[in-house]
């Protein structure tokens, strides 16, 4: 029975763990990308220097041997090759032996502890950045040699005077560790081996329903107020991964409480008004969420190319729900949708829509009065009644 064993080789040879050490030095053959075969060269071993999942397995199939040692970088259960490898090993039950991570090594190096980081990876990952940093006062960024690029993004968001620190080449003899402001990522010169460190003693984890109005940006375009925006969310309902689309964004206030419910998802902002997709912009910028898609569209042609979505707000419609349903519905059935309306007419159409896909919609109209002030008095005064219809999710 042939025997595999994935070793954490940590940073290099020096910090491989004695287990992980004995390993290496039982394995009749070592498998591996290039960089760490070579560190292990000196043992005279059949060598391999293959890391793709399918090329190992490949190798330990066709290979007449017994004891395999397949290298990985860090540690085998942190953003790892191991998960890959483990799976196309499955059958030969495979054991995994720790390393030293780059977490662990540069949080060392930076004597500081990491127990309170959060971490994302964007090394060929949709990692959220900008939501992360703005959540979190210390977020530590696997990156894929895109370290400039990760801090222009966090730049145009309004984070580019904070401290990050950027270590490259971990635990090799060219190891160099930098300080310096977010904004001067992109100048640093930093290669594929990097990781980075950002601390944002201003985090604000909070997700926010019913925002004062007067904290928005506005323009000349509606916007739904802070009161009936609140109940809107609530019927919502979005969980942090939720990827989701504002249909008729206005100057976006929905948008964003959306985008700071859905901090792990993502947000689509549909408006066929070029306005509107730039108060869109201004505002996702003055709340710092980064992971909203502005659409300059009408809707439904406007939500052809986006992917199946947990759920929709339509705060405005042009007279179209029955197409914009069926277009929603149609990438997935269980969505989750909820309709704004000010008129009796629009009231109507939505009722039409979603009783045309079988949906018995919940129906609520929020009417909030608010006390202003009259001379030494205070008088109350009502705002226009909204009709609330939220259906469908599962």
């Amino acid at each position: 029975m042939k025997r595999v064993v994935i070793v954490g080789t940590g940073m290099n040879a020096d910090m491989l763990t004695a287990e992980g050490l004995q390993a290496v030095e039982e394995a009749d053959v070592l498998i591996g990308a290039p960089r760490l075969i070579a560190q292990f060269e000196r043992l005279g071993k059949p060598s391999f220097a293959e890391y793709a999942p399918e090329a190992v397995a490949a190798i330990v199939a066709d290979y007449d041997k017994e004891r395999f040692c397949v290298l990985v970088s860090g540690d085998s259960g942190f953003y790892s090759g191991a998960e890959g490898v483990s799976r196309v090993l499955k059958k030969y039950s495979p054991t995994l032996i720790p390393g030293i991570s780059s977490l662990s090594y540069f949080f060392a190096r930076l004597k500081r502890p990491w127990q309170d980081a959060e971490v994302v990876s964007c090394h060929g990952r949709g990692g959220n950045l900008v939501d992360t940093v703005r959540r979190h006062l210390l977020t530590f960024v696997l990156t894929g040699g895109n370290s400039g690029e990760l801090g222009d993004e966090l730049t145009q968001a309004g984070f580019g005077t904070l401290t990050a620190f950027v270590g490259e080449n971990l635990g090799m003899p060219e190891e160099r560790i930098l300080r310096l402001p977010v904004s001067d990522l992109s100048d640093a010169g930093t290669g594929k081996l990097a990781v980075l460190l950002v601390e944002n003693p201003g985090y604000d984890g909070r997700v926010r329903f019913g925002i004062p109005d007067q904290e928005f940006i506005r323009g000349d375009l509606p916007m739904t107020k802070s009161e009936v925006r609140a109940v809107t969310m609530s019927r919502l309902a979005l969980f942090p991964e939720s990827v989701c689309c504002d249909i008729g964004a206005g100057t976006g206030s929905v948008t964003v409480e959306m985008a700071l419910a859905a901090y792990k998802g993502r947000v689509f902002a549909v408006d066929k008004n070029q306005e509107a997709i730039r108060l869109v912009r201004e505002n996702c910028r003055a709340f710092r969420v980064g992971n909203v898609t502005p659409i300059s569209g009408e809707a439904p042609e406007a939500l052809v190319t986006l992917p199946p979505l947990d759920a929709a707000f339509i705060g405005g419609s042009s007279g179209r729900l029955r197409e914009i349903f069926d277009a929603l519905l149609g990438k997935n059935p269980h969505i989750r949708m909820v309709i704004n309306a000010v008129t009796l007419e629009t009231l109507y159409e939505g009722t039409e829509a979603f009783a045309a896909h079988g949906i018995t919609p919940e129906i609520i109209q929020a009417g909030v009065t608010r006390a202003v002030p009259a001379g030494k008095l205070h008088m109350l005064k009502g705002g226009s009644p909204v009709f609330i219809l939220s259906g469908g999710g599962k």
